[in-house]
């Protein structure tokens, strides 16, 4: 009988947590969580108190590249913890899935990661989140593409915190109709909405790049839950995609899909069969 993969967790808010909850329960066969790590210890040590396996809690970023057992690092914590820690994941020998995709907006940054896997044999795993079209749009690319459009909807108190929306002195709580908060290019926007617009990153990966795939963003009152329609065209014609997600249950600023897309890259890891580009 083959060794479970073992798995460290970097972050452990909605993502991580249900990420390590599932893994847990076996509903994902042949992982096994053996580290737990957050910038506040507490949260690592609840999550690790309610789950079966008990995994150990890392005080030291330093615990995880170290430990033996841990063949697999999934980053769901931020931005700035890919910057500070995915390099060193990678030197260190081991595979890592990345969350926080907007980090990877910085393409000088994203080619350092890929050369280092390249070198070091290892993979980097970059989940869909919550957007579909991902492999039609990856297979449309050997062709050729011609534009890429993602609008975002999301009810007004996913922007009640950022920085950019209060500068343009919206008011989020006062909204009856939709309000257009950010209009431009993917790369500007995830450096504007850090927590919120990753799925831009994986779109620019995935199609032409942060600076040319265009992003419009929509605070609307009236929907629950954040909506997504991607448009792509080129020689291979059109297409339209358009995804309504719930909300994940511990966090409503987190859709539940993208905790999804990261346990379907760990299934597609251990199964022999892979369906879908």
């Amino acid at each position: 009988m083959m060794r479970s993969i073992g798995v460290a967790i970097i972050g452990c808010g909605a993502i991580g947590s249900y990420i390590a909850e599932t893994l847990d329960k076996d509903l994902v066969e042949g992982f096994e969580v053996k580290i737990l790590y957050d910038r506040i210890p507490e949260k690592a040590y609840r999550l690790s108190s309610s789950l079966t396996t008990k995994p150990r809690v890392a005080l030291r970023f330093e615990e995880i590249i170290e430990a033996e057992d841990v063949d697999l690092v999934v980053e769901a914590a931020s931005q700035k913890a890919v910057r500070d820690y995915a390099l060193r994941v990678i030197d260190s020998g081991k595979n890592l899935m990345i969350m926080s995709v907007g980090a990877l907006r910085d393409l000088r940054f994203y080619e350092k990661l890929r050369e280092a896997a390249k070198r070091k044999g290892v993979k980097l795993y970059i989940p869909s989140g919550a957007i579909a079209g991902l492999d039609a749009i990856k297979a449309a690319r050997v062709a050729s593409i011609r534009s890429v459009t993602l609008i975002s909807r999301k009810p007004p108190h996913v922007f009640q915190d950022n920085a950019y929306v209060k500068s343009r002195g919206i008011k989020l709580s006062e909204l009856k109709e939709p309000v257009i908060v950010y209009e431009g290019s993917a790369l500007e926007a995830c450096k504007l909405f850090p927590s919120s617009i990753n799925v831009a990153a994986t779109l620019s990966l995935a199609s032409l790049g942060p600076e040319k795939v265009k992003v419009r963003i929509i605070a609307d009152p009236q929907v629950s839950g954040n909506i997504h329609e991607v448009v792509v065209e080129g020689e291979f014609g059109r297409i339209e995609c358009r995804t309504i997600n719930k909300p994940s249950p511990k966090n409503p600023k987190t859709s539940l899909l993208a905790a999804l897309s990261a346990l379907a890259t760990l299934r597609e890891i251990s199964e022999s069969i892979q369906i879908g580009t």
